[in-house]
């Protein structure tokens, strides 16, 4: 008899420890990176391996307090979207979810203990923490349990499209082509469970989660005009009156990359860096319309899959991926060597953090960021490297602008993100150009050189608007709050 055909590809899935013992006791699925029910290959494993057993399943998460600075913003965003998965979870699937806050090397490891589990499945991140938690808990859980790791956010499992740091996009955009017509497939639907989870769950109070997390981040506070949950994010892709596939596609190669239309850009950017929706989703329903705007969806599926893809493999083959050491060697020399160059500004964290600086172009991208949580990303090219000549050297400029990043950005702590920073600055995934003070060979950027692409004044007058509106919000929150102090 043929044997059957396994549910997710055996190239997307990792043994990283393999039991002493078999199947016999419960699956746990440690959600981190991929936090949604639906087009979840993670999800889709770990009910499929409890059914073949004949074993309940269940979802672990573990909040971090502020992971890697983490605010409001971030925090708050992410919690509510996961209270919107466990509601959805539990009436559809029936699959419990717990919550755990302290630290995963030793919450995860004591619940798998708790309840018996023979085996843990965990999504794929490539940072540094992450792989370092996940080799503890390793260590820790008892030697009959099994760990999988199961890549959930990439379309070509990023262990499969290269085994290797790869230099460009260029080197890389070959490799996973080759390989899409295998990965990028539609998604099976989750089986229905055959074993129920035994045991009830607690309770989590998700108003008093959030509420702490808000109060406690309340420095760069929540946004309005990001809606959480993979039901929203599927609005972004998909829906009739602002979808971008539906209503914004056409005119996405032409205008992604002028500051003053922000609507040609996708606005996916928050919910594929928490996992709210998949990638090959993305991807999947764009196939689906390029006959009629193949230019926009070739563009498009040139950042949603090589540009992502190529970020993950950054930060996986180079462990210093936040840091000068991990820029290449030519790089690095060119940096050295003009590090002591005279700078015609120098500005603190602070002046930067506060926008406090002589270009009104570059004041006006740092408060986009901090009251919209998501500058436009032509201009966040032109922000880092303005950093790298106003600051004492390229290290500092680095950590600056990745704490920046990290601080306001909704997609902040995010390999995208520290590609873009290395990209700008360190010349990660670009070439060497003409030699020049400050930059060395690093690429240059400057005032005249945007006003050349985009409505410069025009993009200052829009955020001005933005920052008007945001601080009187800010302001009618903190009015309404004082209202019902009153009142009690």
């Amino acid at each position: 008899m043929a044997s059957a055909i396994p549910v997710v590809q055996s190239g997307r899935i990792r043994v990283v420890k393999q039991g002493s013992g078999p199947l016999v006791g419960p699956v746990v699925y440690w959600m981190f990176r991929d936090q949604r029910i639906r087009d979840n290959w993670a999800l889709i494993h770990a009910v499929d391996q409890a059914n073949k057993a004949n074993v309940p399943v269940a979802i672990a998460f573990n909040l971090f307090d502020q992971f890697l600075g983490a605010k409001a913003r971030q925090l708050g965003f992410m919690l509510r979207g996961l209270e919107k998965l466990q509601g959805n979870l539990e009436s559809t699937l029936r699959i419990p979810f717990f919550l755990f806050q302290g630290e995963a090397i030793d919450t995860i490891p004591n619940f798998l203990k708790e309840c018996g589990a023979s085996l843990l499945v965990t999504d794929f991140s490539p940072l540094r923490d992450v792989r370092s938690w996940k080799e503890k808990i390793c260590e820790r859980v008892d030697e009959s349990v099994t760990v999988h790791e199961v890549d959930a956010h990439n379309i070509v499992p990023l262990w499969v499209a290269s085994n290797k740091l790869e230099y460009s996009a260029r080197t890389i955009r070959g490799k996973i082509n080759k390989l899409l017509p295998e990965y990028l497939i539609e998604l099976p639907a989750i089986e229905p469970l055959k074993i129920k989870w035994s045991s009830s769950n607690a309770p989590i109070d998700w108003p008093k989660l959030v509420s702490d997390v808000v109060r406690k981040g309340a420095e760069v506070p929540e946004l309005e005009w990001c809606e959480p949950g993979e039901d929203a994010a599927f609005e972004v892709l998909m829906g009739s009156k602002k979808g971008f596939l539906t209503t914004r596609l056409k005119t996405y190669s032409t205008d992604r990359n002028n500051p003053l239309k922000p609507q040609a850009l996708s606005g996916l950017s928050p919910y594929l860096h928490f996992g709210q929706i998949s990638a090959q989703r993305c991807a999947l329903e764009a196939n689906k319309v390029r006959k009629n705007y193949t230019q926009a969806v070739d563009t498009f599926l040139e950042e949603m899959i090589v540009r992502r893809e190529l970020s993950d493999n950054f930060c996986y083959y180079q462990p210093q991926y936040d840091s000068l050491l991990g820029a290449w060697e030519w790089a690095r020399k060119t940096l050295m060597e003009h590090a002591s160059d005279k700078r015609e500004h120098i500005y603190t964290r602070e002046q930067l953090e506060k926008a406090q600086t002589a270009d009104v172009l570059w004041n006006a991208s740092q408060l986009e960021m901090v009251h919209y949580g998501k500058m436009h990303g032509f201009m966040r090219m032109y922000w880092a490297k303005k950093i790298l000549e106003w600051t004492n050297g390229p290290e500092e400029a680095l950590a600056i602008t990745i704490y920046l990043n990290d601080k306001y950005h909704i997609d902040g702590r995010d390999p995208s993100g520290y590609v873009g920073c290395m990209w700008s600055i360190c010349g990660v995934h670009d070439q060497g150009w003409r030699e020049r003070p400050v930059f060395g060979k690093i690429r240059y950027m400057n005032y005249a050189g945007c006003k050349k692409k985009f409505n410069v004044d025009g993009y200052i007058s829009y955020v001005k608007r933005l920052v008007g509106e945001s601080k009187k919000r800010k302001a009618e929150v903190i009015l309404d709050k004082k209202a019902k102090e009153l009142r009690n």
